[in-house]
């Protein structure tokens, strides 16, 4: 890979753990509000959406991982 490229996949690279950084902030977000939900309403359809988010904003972060991980991974070669 020519210097062009690699420094083109490390713009991406740095986009990726912004988007990293700004889901996990909102990740935590929701894990708080979860956390801090009234009793009366843990069984709700508010807490199981705010669960699913939770779940959804997981998966999306391990994506980001997976997609820097195979991004480096390129660019060693």
């Amino acid at each position: 890979m020519n210097k062009i490229r690699r420094e083109a996949l490390q713009k991406v690279m740095t986009a990726l753990e912004d988007a990293k950084s700004d889901l996990e902030t909102l990740r935590d977000e929701e894990q708080e509000y979860l956390d801090n939900m009234p009793e009366s309403l843990q069984s709700s359809e508010k807490a199981t959406n705010a669960e699913n988010a939770v779940s959804n904003l997981d998966d999306a972060i391990n994506g980001l991982e997976e997609a820097a991980s195979s991004i480096d991974e390129s660019t060693q070669l």
